[in-house]
């Protein structure tokens, strides 16, 4: 026990960092391992689900944009 390090926990940069990569699907096995011991799985699903918000909510002011500009 005395000789136990906790892991460092990840900065906001790393877990956007990953969860971008992820949305990608290019992962580094050596950053995911890293990922795996510094991030929470919390932090992961709450990254993901705005990371999700924020990529539909592009696409709808894209498509928007597209549509009046057409008309």
């Amino acid at each position: 026990m005395a000789g136990e390090q906790t892991p460092k926990s990840a900065s906001p940069l790393q877990l956007a960092k990953a969860v971008f990569w992820s949305f990608l699907g290019i992962r580094r096995r050596a950053a995911h391992e890293s990922d795996v011991t510094q991030l929470k799985p919390a932090q992961v699903i709450i990254a993901g689900l705005v990371g999700a918000a924020i990529f539909v909510l592009s696409l709808v002011l894209l498509v928007k944009f597209i549509v009046s500009r057409a008309a």
